[in-house]
């Protein structure tokens, strides 16, 4: 009887581990700007798409979803983001919905190519987190170009790994399995 009771458990914990890992890894697909989406910031929020980006973290597998209309999106690299220019793209969409896949850690660089809406704000810099990467990336603008200040944050940072989840599962199990009759 007591070998059927620590089989369940162990079995009970190891599908809770699966089903943990599995959520903790799950890739995510953002929708950039939420219901806003992806067009040129009223006068007074140009800083709408970085504000937007300080909110999420994003992992390695990620998607970033541009949804638009009479506009495009083209990634960039830092020059062409600092000064709005999309002559050199590293990929661009202008069919109303673009995705881009985040497949490595690292800044990543948006812009529209509608003229002066990137001028006006239409850009994101976003920083895809890699492994044991804890905070976001600090951008500062060229010379002469002011960037707007942070945000008051309240919220906490708690980090959960996957080698602390499974210790705190492993524990637990060898606790039950110790004290069960």
């Amino acid at each position: 009887m007591k070998i059927t009771k620590m089989a369940s458990f162990a079995v009970f914990f190891c599908t809770c581990f699966i089903i943990t890992t599995g959520l903790l890894n799950a890739e995510k697909v953002f929708k950039v700007g939420d219901e806003l989406g992806w067009q040129e910031p009223g006068q007074n929020s140009s800083a709408v798409y970085t504000q937007w980006a300080t909110r999420n973290r994003f992992q390695v597998g990620d998607s970033l979803s541009f949804e638009y209309k009479n506009d495009s999106v083209i990634e960039v690299d830092k020059w062409g983001y600092y000064h709005c220019d999309g002559s050199k793209p590293i990929v661009a969409f202008n069919n109303g919905h673009g995705v881009f896949k985040l497949d490595r850690p690292g800044p990543f660089y948006y812009i529209s190519g509608t003229p002066n809406h990137c001028m006006g704000g239409q850009r994101l810099l976003i920083e895809v987190m890699g492994l044991h990467h804890h905070s976001p990336l600090t951008a500062t603008p060229p010379a002469g170009q002011l960037a707007p200040s942070p945000q008051p944050s309240s919220g906490v940072f708690v980090s959960v790994t996957l080698g602390s989840l499974s210790t705190l599962l492993m524990g637990t199990l060898i606790a039950l399995l110790w004290c069960s009759p």
